[in-house]
């Protein structure tokens, strides 16, 4: 019985340190002042709930203990109809609770706006984001170049992104940089974020979108602010980003590693917007009208699977 005590404490402790242990890398752990304020608006509001949480537990099981049938002291009142202290307790704390979590909303919608600049005594970077089936468009416009599936910014720098979607909605989410934002086709949100130090973050996309869904991560890298320049230049030597190249990239393809683009011809993210170029296979219409998301669907009624498609060149 011992040891089989001592087993249990061990197991609920490891269980303990493996949860805080994944705060590491998360939304725990914040990198950048709009992360830090949405930990701050998460344990806020937890706190604010656990008012009502714990007191109600505690209740639960003085009541229990009170009222248990052994008990021949308990007071027993079956005219009981009204008591105006109970009625004060039960609507004055989940109205203190809920005035609460509207100022954290109010601070959370009006500080925390993805679209408000982070006040910095440095200009913000601008980058143009296009989620593609299944991977990442990163485009630099002040530095003409472009990055797929590696995100790299300077640290201490504020970045304004402007994002969209070149196939289904999707989300842009580096959870230790915060603000989790949706895309869509045919539409431009923008978010500003900021990585107060160096280091390597975990981007991905939040939201089911298809097969390649699981694989769509990005590597996101803050570097010095002078080596970032660095960094664009010498992608200048690399392959060019124009409506051909762009066509072939927004197929559909899982498990992409990284690569990058020295030259991007301008104005692609305002056509990729304007769906002056065609958006991706995911939101085009099939012949019987439903979406055609994955690779792997079956051929719809008069069409021929890929794999008996006479191959060209013989």
């Amino acid at each position: 019985m011992f040891s089989l005590g001592k087993s249990r404490r061990t197991l609920s402790l490891f269980w303990i340190f493996a949860a805080l242990s994944g705060c590491a890398g998360g939304v725990l752990d914040p990198q950048g002042p709009i992360g830090a304020g949405n930990r701050t608006i998460l344990l806020n509001s937890l706190a604010v709930m656990l008012v009502i949480v714990i007191p109600t537990l505690v209740a639960l099981l003085l009541f229990a203990w009170m009222f248990r049938a052994s008990n021949r002291n308990a007071r027993y009142d079956p005219e009981f109809t009204y008591s105006g202290r109970i009625e004060l307790i039960v609507w004055s704390i989940p109205t203190l609770t809920i005035l609460f979590l509207g100022g954290l909303i109010y601070y959370g919608s009006y500080h925390l706006d993805p679209r408000r600049p982070i006040a910095s005594s440095q200009p913000p970077l601008d980058i143009q984001v296009v989620a593609l089936d299944w991977k990442w468009l990163f485009l630099y416009p002040d530095q003409g170049v472009g990055t797929v599936n590696q995100l790299v910014i300077p640290a201490g720098v504020p970045v304004r992104f402007k994002l969209t979607s070149a196939s289904v909605m999707n989300t842009f989410f580096v959870p230790q940089l915060g603000s989790m934002v949706y895309v869509m086709n045919g539409m431009q949100t923008e978010v500003n974020l900021q990585a107060d130090r160096e280091g390597d973050y975990l981007g991905l996309s939040a939201h089911f979108s298809g097969d390649g869904f699981s694989d769509m991560n990005f590597r996101v890298r803050a570097i010095p602010a002078d080596a970032f320049a660095s960094w664009a230049s010498s992608l200048h030597s690399g392959g060019v980003l124009n409506a051909s190249a762009y066509r072939e990239l927004a197929r559909q393809s899982i498990n992409v590693p990284p690569s990058s683009f020295g030259h991007v011809q301008p104005g692609l993210f305002d056509a990729i917007v304007r769906q002056t170029l065609p958006p991706g296979p995911g939101p085009t219409e099939a012949a019987a009208g439903e979406a055609q998301l994955s690779p792997k669907a079956e051929p719809k009624a008069g069409t021929t699977p890929a794999a008996q498609q006479p191959k060209v060149g013989g």
